[in-house]
């Protein structure tokens, strides 16, 4: 794979993309800048909402999103919502119960994509007195439909918290986690970030065989299986989870050593 080239870049953000200090390097805007300007564009496949995304906004000015582990996708220009596969209220309601019977100390968030909605016990550790964030009991979260649950639990191990979500959720819904906390992510059944770069591809005319995604998390670990099942490059930053650096083709340099631009430049 010598002479391959991409014809679409996929990167996470956090851990990835960003540097701790949460800003883009000049020198990887700039290696984007020189793909973008060849025609290559770049997608973003993030865990994160549309409300945390005007940031990078700033640095990258256009181009698609694929937020909250694929179930929305944000066209970063006008900052609108274009897709959306969202966890239903049926699915929510039973999934919670579910948790909370088996763990009675689990804790529950809701992603809406612009709003965040918390349990008052729950503590969020970056949404404190935000914009759109309020404390609601469970059964005002499960009313309507939501981009994805959060489970969270104070004294478990990440690993074996998450474990217990699959186990518990089952073939009901997507488990996957991209934190160091006891943090569980739960979307739509099917709903992972490969879904929603297939989307995105799909209407650029790109194949996963064309494709070159960056992550670090076990939420990036579908997308890795679908662009390296095709024939793509995945390529797991040199800190990633166990998990991911398994089903990667090759590896990069961490995020505050620009592995993304350095990874790029090789090709």
């Amino acid at each position: 794979m010598s002479d391959w080239r991409p014809r679409l870049i996929a990167s996470d953000m956090d851990g990835t993309l960003l540097r701790r200090d949460e800003s883009v390097s000049a020198a990887t805007v700039a290696e984007l800048e020189r793909w973008r300007a060849d025609g290559v564009p770049l997608v973003l496949a993030t865990g994160r909402p549309p409300r945390w995304m005007h940031g990078i906004r700033e640095v990258l000015r256009y181009g698609t999103a694929v937020c909250c582990n694929g179930a929305v996708l944000l066209d970063l220009e006008p900052m609108e919502i274009v897709d959306e596969a969202p966890l239903e209220p049926d699915a929510l309601r039973t999934i919670t119960a579910e948790l909370r019977a088996r763990r009675p100390s689990i804790w529950f968030a809701v992603e809406y994509g612009w709003e965040f909605r918390h349990e008052p016990v729950y503590r969020p550790r970056w949404d404190v007195d935000a914009p759109g964030v309020a404390a609601a009991t469970l059964d005002e979260m499960t009313v309507a439909p939501v981009a994805k649950l959060l489970a969270r639990h104070e004294s478990m191990t990440r690993d074996a918290f998450v474990q217990l979500v699959d186990e518990v959720v089952g073939d009901r819904a997507t488990v996957t986690s991209s934190s160091t906390d006891a943090l569980a992510e739960i979307s739509a059944p099917g709903v992972t970030k490969a879904t929603g770069l297939a989307k995105v591809a799909a209407r650029h005319g790109v194949g996963p065989e064309d494709v070159v995604v960056f992550g670090d998390m076990p939420n990036d670990i579908a997308a890795f299986e679908w662009v390296r099942d095709g024939g793509g490059r995945a390529v797991a930053m040199a800190h990633a989870h166990p998990d991911l650096l398994a089903a990667a083709t090759d590896v990069t340099g961490g995020n505050d050593d620009d592995g993304v631009a350095a990874f790029l430049t090789s090709l």
